[in-house]
């Protein structure tokens, strides 16, 4: 896979990235060393994680996926001089006293986070620094609204870019991202890194798949415009797009066993768990197989040739798995099956977004 730039920054990544949220909760540490491991040896060294993962999000597993790949570096040698490394600094506190005391996320707290993170993974910079979801109040993680009255915020983007700013300086962090943004807050982000001499956000890491394209409705134009990649999560829409669901659905007696959004009712009241995000799913889908596919190359070969996807970000809790969606790169849709993928988004919309 040839590297692709960031944004503007230095970093050169791959166009598929290793997400890790499983690591800690689904996937054990034997089984995340070895997925680890053979990223590696398929050439993706581009690896993200998160100061709150393994998801679902619990006191007893806060920081463990960061701990698992600290300890994958300690025990090769060499592999954290290979790796593009991403984390996350949790946004303001959603039900998880664990992550840190009060509502907000200060300059403090960024820096605290900071340390933190470079401490369980066992190195002394990070690649890729990102606020895991904006300070402010924000329609996100399947909320479809702005509301004024909601605006809880106690740290300015200022306030919050100078912070991260200190940990570049510092050396700790190379760039800096944000995920799950809006195109206000990537304006607001770049807008006063130029106007202040601060850093450049290089990437958003956002939603992207074919029950949530919300993204092209405007984010895709600003981010293009302002020399800002895209970092594609959840390009399988958290196992809808994979066809495990079509039968069984994702509650009940006949839906899969420990499949992430069967296990976990917190990811059921979530966009993934909406019965009009499963109908949509089960379209796409048949599309793929009537057209000699599986819907897991479908839905990956969409994202890894969209020109809005800088990296395309895929969890996986088995090795076959990984192999599984690194042997789809290379893949190629038709502009008939394109042209049959936008039919079904104009009938249906973002039910997932």
């Amino acid at each position: 896979m040839k590297k692709i730039q960031l944004g503007q920054s230095s970093l050169q990544v791959t166009p598929i990235c290793l997400g890790t949220m499983t690591f800690g909760e689904q996937v054990d540490e034997p089984t995340s060393h070895a997925i680890l491991s053979r990223s590696l040896e398929r050439g993706v060294d581009f690896i993200d994680t998160a100061e709150m993962y393994a998801v679902p999000t619990r006191k007893e597993t806060y920081g463990a996926t960061e701990t698992i790949i600290g300890n994958w570096f300690a025990a090769n040698p060499g592999a954290r001089q290979k790796i593009t490394l991403a984390t996350k600094v949790a946004g303001p506190v959603r039900a998880t006293p664990w992550v840190r005391e009060g509502a907000g996320m200060t300059a403090d707290d960024i820096v605290a986070s900071c340390n933190a993170s470079l401490k369980r993974l066992k190195t002394d910079v990070i690649d890729l620094y990102q606020i895991h979801w904006p300070e402010r109040h924000v329609p996100a993680f399947g909320a479809l609204y702005y509301d004024p009255a909601k605006e809880t915020s106690q740290t300015p983007i200022h306030e919050q870019l100078e912070a991260l700013g200190g940990l570049v300086k510092a050396g700790k962090v190379r760039e800096i991202g944000l995920s799950n943004e809006t195109p206000y807050g990537v304006h607001e982000f770049v807008r006063l890194a130029e106007q202040h001499g601060l850093p450049r956000v290089a990437s958003v890491q956002n939603v992207y798949n074919l029950v949530s394209r919300g993204l092209e409705n405007g984010l895709d134009e600003t981010m293009h415009r302002l020399g800002v990649s895209l970092l594609a999560y959840s390009p399988l829409a958290f196992g809808l797009l994979t066809g495990k669901y079509d039968q069984g659905g994702i509650e009940g007696p006949e839906a899969p066993k420990g499949a992430r959004i069967s296990s976990y009712e917190s990811v059921r009241k979530q966009r993934w768990g909406r019965p009009d995000a499963l109908k949509a799913a089960r379209r796409y889908n048949q599309l793929a197989r009537d057209n000699g596919l599986t819907p897991v190359q479908l839905a990956l070969a969409f994202c890894y040739t969209k020109w809005q996807v800088a990296s395309t970000i895929i969890g996986v809790t088995t090795v076959a798995q990984l192999d599984e969606d690194l042997d789809v790169w290379g893949t190629t849709l038709s502009p008939e099956v394109l042209a049959e993928i936008d039919q079904i988004r104009w009938e249906i919309r973002d039910p997932a977004t």
